[in-house]
């Protein structure tokens, strides 16, 4: 294929956005390739389906961290979207645009362009927010809901929350600090993901080819110029090349490997591989970092919670009325209610995130429920100073690189979690939610000082499958791309996904990413 203007690499949120803007006009013809496959599990447009998206090897990845002794050793489920969709087909459905201070921060760190005043239209251009609202989009293309289940125990929380200094909140995506009920891309039920929104509309134009189950192996070039892709696909090995330009969109794991599989990175790493150095840049792979999750969770009495919902005759029930009316706890993702606190007493800026459910789970990395009454508060640091790093390990681009989180490394988060613990215990101990807990199982009653509740969080936090940063974007030596995007001292090639993000955005990054692809798009069109 020698007819293609633009090669995006990578079939998740970012590719196909970008797949569908950068064909609109019908001017340019641009070859999406996906490693996945179609997205046609029954399970993904159905919410509470998540679960078991995330247990199946067709639709995850199904990385892991390198075990590190800041995490008990643990090797830590790191879980990534496979197949057209990417993540969007697997993760909760959960829609945070962060804090306006995020991306005023990435600007002043060097992206320039990028501060709130310039991001904050393309969320609107998003969204199609069913609730409206000043400051909200109502013509995106991707449907934006809060969600409708109600539970006493959520209201019993968010009562709790104003009881203990709280506030709530209409809207956290204009006003973040405060509690209410999540908001989630769905419409009338259904998971609607960046495929639906995006990609399946722009399958029917003729200048757009994807090729799911295609696995990029390497970039090509010409001089310092990326003129495409080796690719396999099946038996078959193709040498895709472009006209304008490649975009990597694999996000924040499989764009660093791919970088490096073509040799371009720190120099130690390729060596490390048996690769030379066609170009160095020492940021790729760095800069890595995740949202640590921690999940309290209680046994209740004198309460229905979700898990004794989710069997038997209960769950029959449950399963008929989503297929009559689309209603009921199948339209349920991870968390109902939300938390945007402050822990430090000297801020304002929220630092934390509650995620709440009414629901505890047997087994959490892999969606088991208990069979007991429970709930669950998670607990997520909103911007960790944890920095790890992701690595290429061999030549082979199947197999994983070296996922290093680096959690709970710096004194700052290790004091953050201890304080979020105890922040998340004060509440629950409220008038109003302090009659339906009959005991605190995680991390118990037993764990009280802070070297005791710090253990357990090194012990049992898992990730919330937010990896971003690994190719940087800024203006300093160490960014791997330009603020246009473009990989620094490279030509016809940029990355635009999570990858880029300068530090890590406050809530998760689904939506972030998003707007990233909707403004790439602009600039890459811009540039044409």
């Amino acid at each position: 294929m020698d007819d293609v203007d633009y090669l995006i690499v990578g079939g998740g949120t970012a590719g196909c956005i970008l797949a569908s803007r950068l064909t609109e006009s019908g001017r340019h013809r641009v070859l999406l390739v996906e490693a996945g496959g179609e997205p046609r599990s029954p399970f993904i447009r159905v919410p509470a389906g998540f679960g078991h998206l995330l247990r199946s090897r067709r639709y995850n990845w199904g990385y892991e961290s390198v075990p590190d002794p800041d995490t008990d050793s643990r090797a830590i489920p790191v879980p990534s979207g496979r197949g057209l969709g990417g993540s969007g087909l697997i993760n909760g459905m959960v829609y945070v645009r962060g804090q306006a201070a995020d991306y005023d921060e990435w600007a002043a760190a060097g992206a320039t362009g990028w501060a709130h005043a310039d991001v904050e239209p393309y969320f609107r251009r998003i969204e199609d927010y069913a609730q409206g609202g000043q400051g909200r989009g109502r013509d995106g293309p991707l449907h934006v809901t809060q969600v409708r289940e109600r539970s006493p125990v959520a209201d019993a929380f968010l009562r709790a929350a104003v009881e203990d200094g709280g506030r709530l909140v209409e809207d956290y995506n204009l006003e973040q600090a405060g509690f209410g009920y999540y908001q989630v891309n769905q419409l009338r039920g259904r998971r609607w993901s960046p495929y639906d929104a995006y990609l399946a509309p722009a399958r029917r134009r003729s200048n757009l080819t994807v090729m799911s189950g295609t696995h990029a192996l390497g970039l090509t070039f010409d001089g310092n110029r990326c003129t495409g892709a080796r690719a396999r696909r099946g038996r078959s090995v193709y040498d895709l090349q472009v006209r304008s330009e490649v975009i990597l969109t694999a996000g924040a794991i499989r764009s660093p490997q791919l970088l490096e599989l073509s040799g371009v990175g720190r120099a130690d790493v390729l060596s490390s591989i048996g690769l030379p150095v066609r170009h160095e840049l020492v940021g790729v792979g760095e800069n890595y970092s995740d949202h640590y999750a921690l999940r309290m969770n209680w046994r209740l009495r004198h309460v229905r919670s979700l898990n004794e919902s989710t069997r038997g005759w209960r769950l029959a029930a449950a399963l008929t009325q989503y297929m009559v009316r689309r209603s009921g706890i199948l339209t349920l993702g991870p968390a109902l209610c939300h938390g945007f606190v402050a822990t430090d007493p000297e801020g304002e800026r929220p630092d934390t995130q509650f995620l709440f459910m009414h629901a505890s789970y047997e087994n959490a990395a892999r969606r088991v429920l208990d069979r007991q009454p429970g709930m669950t508060i998670g607990i997520i640091q909103q911007r960790p100073r944890s920095i790890g790093a992701i690595h290429s390990v061999s030549l082979d681009p199947v197999q994983p690189p070296a996922i290093r989180p680096r959690f709970l490394s710096t004194a700052e988060d290790c004091r953050h979690v201890v304080a979020a613990i105890r922040r998340a215990r004060r509440l629950v101990a409220c008038p109003s939610l302090a009659p339906l807990i009959a005991r605190e199982m995680n991390p118990g009653p037993l764990a009280e000082d802070d070297d005791a509740l710090l253990g357990w969080a090194r012990a049992t936090g898992q990730t919330l499958y937010h990896p971003c940063g690994t190719c940087r974007m800024g203006n300093d030596d160490h960014a791997v791309v330009d603020p246009r995007l473009r990989v620094r001292g490279v030509e016809g090639l940029r990355v635009a996904d999570a990858s880029v993000m300068p530090s890590i955005t406050s809530g998760n990054i689904h939506a972030p990413v998003m707007m990233i692809a909707e403004r790439a798009s602009d600039m890459i069109l811009a540039d044409a």
